[in-house]
């Protein structure tokens, strides 16, 4: 593993790490706005995030590399709705996408194939990841920004369990 390789996964584990932070305050927000529902989506999203830099982390370990752990940033939380949220989870999830890309990049120009078979699960995810913010926005604003609709939402966001990450 050349030296930019490894420089770049560390960038990404911080990238996951920092994402991963970004939702827990934002199932906090939730909390605080009595959005029980949101909040668990955003929680169990953290838990995701949490597991994305961590198959990077064992990666790098695996590959005989000690990974370099950088400082997270306090996330800024500013939402006054759910639909306000979801937009800002879909943005930062189309930016997680780009870093993936350029990762993958690196991969490719240091013929590291170990890290682009890893990527492939990665840039799956990141599809997978964009999908459901988007079908969560349109069904907010479908809900409208109160009542029924919104509660029924915010229920159904509650059902949302952990799954099992593949390898």
């Amino acid at each position: 593993m050349t030296s930019r390789t490894l420089d770049a996964v560390n960038k990404q584990i911080q990238a996951e790490f920092q994402s991963a932070y970004i939702y827990l305050a934002m199932s906090g927000r939730f909390e605080d706005m009595k959005m029980s529902g949101a909040a668990n989506w955003m929680r169990i999203q953290w838990q995701e995030e949490t597991a994305h830099a961590m198959k990077l982390f064992d990666h790098l370990i695996r590959r005989g590399q000690a990974p370099v752990l950088e400082t997270l940033d306090a996330p800024t939380v500013s939402f006054e709705s759910a639909l306000d949220a979801f937009e800002q989870v879909l943005a930062h999830e189309q930016h997680v996408t780009k870093l993936i890309h350029e990762l993958y990049e690196v991969a490719i120009e240091e013929k590291d194939y170990a890290l682009q078979t890893l990527m492939h699960w990665y840039i799956d995810e990141q599809v997978e990841e964009e999908e459901n913010a988007e079908a969560i926005i349109d069904s907010l604003r479908l809900a409208g920004e109160s009542g029924q609709g919104l509660f029924l939402v915010d229920r159904e966001l509650g059902q949302r369990a952990p799954e099992e990450e593949e390898e």
